[in-house]
């Protein structure tokens, strides 16, 4: 698109945008408080939902028409994994890493006793408890993972519960569980009240991994696409906002109030800046639109994990869903427009058991794993 080319103003709006209350969901909060809808049309209000299976409700009933929203999450109401299929769209990606995985103090200190996981698991008098945030969605994925790259069955060693985001800490301090995966503050509020060890960031488990995305029903982009469209650059704005000196610590202070996440402003500015406290990459949003690109194959990656976990019977068109998913060409008129550019396809970093993955073999990449379903 050239530079004397109108882009068409948006069909709607006024947009409820859905979030859950992490660290992460900074875009959202940045782009309403700044206001950077505004110029491209749009009034943004913002809808705090109790859990992702809240939001998910609420995004396929319309009372949302666009959300914060796991990636893993958009993927598995797409192919109707727990609940009923719709068809979907991931408009872009809002972050990457600042997710961890935290063990319970007594966990933490068997494992540094005794070397390795299983071994430390064994100490234990009771199953293993572990918590993620929502079947199909991130956290699930990156504690499973971590969790056999440690040499430990995700399905058949220990037991996997739901939990909310806010709930986790006072789950851990209660003796509930022995491990959770979410993201941030909520690790770094059980570390500050001394309930619960960081062990490793998500950003150790998969370097730069997607994380949240800006997600919608795929009839709310044949409906309103310059919406759609004026929507992701209004989240550019914000992610690039985010980028900027002292803004993170500005956005923590917004963060930190009650209707928001309800914890400490300074807590919330440490985990927006590092992984926790881990050398492996701290939070990120937009650096320079690298970070925001819905790349196809990190979608067919999340399609491997849920195939090797028995959720799903393999298939063979797994770059075709991620294609109809992942709405790349929407993406790069909003991008393009603004001037920012689209980073080309690679293989990912290394993860944390060596391997690394280039969207270009799912079979044999699925069955490179000792463990699986």
């Amino acid at each position: 698109m050239n530079a004397t080319t109108p882009l068409a103003a948006p069909e709607k709006t006024h947009l409820k945008i859905g979030f859950v209350p992490l660290a992460d969901a900074a875009p959202l909060v940045a782009a309403k408080l700044l206001e950077f809808g505004h110029a491209h049309g749009l009034t943004l209000e913002l809808s705090r939902q109790p859990s992702w299976a809240a939001l998910r409700d609420k995004l396929l009933s319309g009372e949302l028409d666009a959300a914060h929203s796991l990636y893993g999450l958009v993927y598995g109401v797409q192919l109707g994994l727990g609940g009923p299929q719709t068809d979907m769209a991931v408009l872009m990606v809002l972050n990457r890493n600042g997710q961890a995985i935290t063990l319970s103090n007594r966990l933490a200190d068997a494992l540094a006793e005794h070397g390795t996981l299983p071994r430390a698991l064994a100490t234990l008098d009771r199953k293993p408890v572990f918590a993620q945030t929502f079947p199909t969605g991130t956290h699930a994925m990156w504690l499973y993972y971590w969790l056999a790259s440690q040499g430990v069955h995700p399905l058949d060693d220990i037991e996997s519960v739901v939990i909310p985001p806010p709930q986790m800490v006072a789950a851990l301090a209660e003796d509930r569980l022995d491990g959770l995966c979410v993201g941030e503050p909520w690790p770094g509020l059980a570390e500050q009240r001394g309930v619960g060890r960081t062990i490793i960031s998500s950003g150790g488990i998969w370097p730069d991994h997607p994380e949240k995305v800006l997600a919608c029903r795929r009839d709310f982009v044949a409906r309103y696409p310059a919406t759609a469209r004026a929507l992701v650059q209004t989240m550019l704005e914000a992610c690039r906002w985010l980028d900027g000196e002292g803004h993170r610590r500005e956005i923590s202070q917004w963060l930190a109030r009650p209707e928001m996440l309800g914890v400490d402003a300074a807590l919330i500015a440490r985990r927006l800046a590092a992984d926790a406290g881990s050398s492996a990459p701290g939070m990120k949003f937009f650096e320079e639109g690298r970070v925001n690109y819905p790349h196809e194959s990190e979608g067919v990656w999340f399609l491997t994990q849920f195939e090797r976990w028995g959720m799903l019977a393999r298939r063979g068109d797994y770059r075709e869903i991620a294609h109809a998913l992942n709405q790349t060409a929407l993406y790069r008129e909003a991008a393009g427009a603004m001037g920012i550019g689209t980073p080309d396809e690679g293989a990912s970093a290394p993860f944390v058991d060596g391997r690394t993955w280039d969207g270009d073999d799912a079979v044999a990449y699925v069955e490179g794993f000792a463990i699986r379903a």
